[in-house]
């Protein structure tokens, strides 16, 4: 997995992560989507993972669009892996 991209989402995760309009439950997600990029398992596990976790994410009601936005920037990095 190329490092730059790598931190890029990252950085957007940890982004929403402190952003206060995203509901307690979408942060637990995204801490677990941080957790899981940096762990030492294979890049297309991870990937596989992570997009999981967003697909349950993109399902949340309570998910405003400008957040649903930054996720779905995300999944386009997360696409060129």
């Amino acid at each position: 997995m190329d490092k730059e991209t790598m931190i890029n989402i990252i950085v957007a995760l940890n982004e929403l992560k402190d952003d206060s309009t995203v509901p307690r439950n979408i942060k637990a997600k995204i801490e677990t989507m941080i957790s899981l990029l940096q762990d030492d398992t294979e890049e297309s596990i991870k990937v596989s993972r992570v997009m999981h976790e967003i697909e349950e994410i993109t399902e949340d009601s309570n998910l405003q669009p400008y957040t649903r936005t930054q996720i779905f920037n995300v999944v386009s990095l997360l696409e060129m892996i």
